[in-house]
């Protein structure tokens, strides 16, 4: 059985969207609003890419790693 495909989401506060990028899958990078729409969003676009790059192993999932952080301020 093939590896995963981890992908990474990091949160862009100034964008508003998680923003997905790999180093299993050289040239994707993708966002959205949620991290359900990205969820949603990204096997179609891995699928996509595989077929392109002309891979036949295809993965059996893919693993999304969120992170994002909040400053912290003295409450007052």
């Amino acid at each position: 059985m093939a590896r995963p495909i981890i992908v990474t989401a990091d949160w862009d506060p100034e964008a508003g969207v998680w923003v997905a990028t790999t180093g299993d899958l050289r040239g994707l990078v993708t966002e959205a609003a949620t991290i359900e729409a990205l969820r949603a969003k990204l096997p179609g676009m891995i699928l996509d890419m595989l077929e392109e790059a002309g891979v036949s192993d295809i993965p059996a999932s893919i693993e999304i790693i969120a992170r994002a952080s909040d400053r912290l301020a003295a409450a007052e």
